[in-house]
């Protein structure tokens, strides 16, 4: 009996061992592959896993994805409310990427010429009751290139009722502008380029070189500043629109090129004010014209285009600059807006960049445009990249 309850005792240990292992061996291999150290950063995912993630985000999803490639020039990105995207191809594409990615309709009429096509997007506030969605485009006219904005009705993946409400921009190769969006006051802003005209920018009465600002149906608001289409004028060519959490309106605003290049802008737009193209750049001063918050200087090109504000900083995207900035914005003092820091993400890793959005995950996607024929097109180009915002907190 007593070398019988021995040897119960020695299995019962035995087997207390074996339990304990096994516990500790499930540690392991949890600290192995769920730490966030150890895990593998997933770099590309293909377009048709795209609403999966969205709709089923999985806990171990890298903070930078691909979500999309193999586009033609991407200009602008918006999401419907399903979480499906919807992208504009420069050359006249409009596309919907979410399971999969599919043509909605090549729009008529788009003159894709140097900058120009089709080019800004935007849903209307009520877009789930009316289906209005607005494009910003270039064509062609009896007078040459124009730009204009048209509003159809996105109804099962088709384009109807085609209404052009605000016509006369005058178009050109370059400097075409092209951001559309809504503000917190429900009115369409609309920026425009100087299409290589200097002068437009500082004639009120004309609508190139000028952050316009119109209603749903392209008409005038009683409070515009001049009593047309105009909102700010003395730009060059901005393409970065954004309301920051005080309700304000900022503006990216490409620099002069050639032997002047650099002196690229971050602006803070105020109604009827004038920005000062083509008679101040940079840093210049004068008065009854409003200098930029933060400007490039002469030694560097940004070259901004789609913006965002995010937890009190302006993330906008660099062409030239091939980075995702990030502008932390400081509270006032003395009476001027101040910019705290300047910070260049991703710098060279996926070329130019030119849309920024926030998604309704509350990440940021930013399409790459590198087949423009400005830059080295890569593998995979152009893309859509999907970015956690908290790689950027300090």
């Amino acid at each position: 009996m007593k070398k019988r309850n021995i040897s119960l005792l020695g299995f019962t240990f035995l087997l207390l061992i074996i339990i304990a292992g096994g516990f500790i061996f499930q540690d392991q291999l949890k600290n192995n592959f769920f730490s966030p150290r150890n895990s593998k950063v997933k770099e590309k995912a293909s377009s048709s896993s795209f609403l999966a993630q969205q709709l089923n985000p999985s806990e171990q999803e890298s903070d930078i994805q691909v979500v999309a490639e193999n586009l033609t020039i991407p200009w602008e990105i918006v999401f419907l409310p399903d979480g499906q995207m919807l992208v504009t191809q420069r050359p006249g594409t409009l596309l919907k990427i979410g399971q999969e990615k599919e043509v909605i309709q090549e729009i008529e009429g788009v003159e894709h010429t140097g900058e120009g096509g089709l080019m800004g997007m935007a849903l209307h506030p009520d877009f789930e009751q009316n289906n209005f969605i607005y494009l910003y485009l270039t064509t062609q006219s009896e007078n040459g290139l124009i730009n204009r904005v048209e509003r159809y009705k996105l109804t099962d993946n088709i384009l109807t009722e085609k209404e052009v409400i605000l016509d006369g921009i005058n178009g050109a190769s370059y400097h075409d502008g092209g951001r559309i969006a809504f503000g917190p006051d429900d009115y369409l802003y609309v920026t425009t380029g100087d299409a290589g005209n200097e002068n437009l920018a500082q004639d009120t009465s004309s609508l190139n070189g000028k952050i316009l600002r119109i209603t749903d149906e392209g008409l005038v608001p009683e409070d515009n500043p001049f009593g047309n289409e105009v909102w700010s004028y003395g730009h060059r060519n901005p393409q970065g629109l954004a309301w920051d959490d005080q309700g304000r309106l900022w503006s990216t605003e490409h620099g002069p090129s050639g032997l002047q290049t650099g002196w690229d802008e971050l602006n803070l737009i105020e109604k009827g004010q004038n920005y000062g193209w083509p008679t101040i750049k940079g840093s210049d001063e004068r008065e009854g014209m409003i200098s930029p918050v933060i400007q490039s200087g002469a030694d560097d090109t940004w070259a901004p285009a789609g913006m965002i504000f995010l937890n009190d900083s302006l993330f906008f995207a660099g062409l030239r600059g091939s980075s995702l900035y990030q502008a932390k914005i400081k509270a006032k003092i003395g009476g001027s807006e101040t910019v705290n820091q300047l910070v260049a993400h991703l710098e060279n890793e996926y070329g130019r960049l030119r849309a920024v959005v926030l998604g309704p995950d509350n990440f940021i996607y930013v399409s790459t445009s590198n087949k423009d024929g400005r830059g080295s097109v890569r593998s995979g180009d152009d893309k859509i990249i999907k970015i956690n915002p908290k790689i950027f907190e300090n």
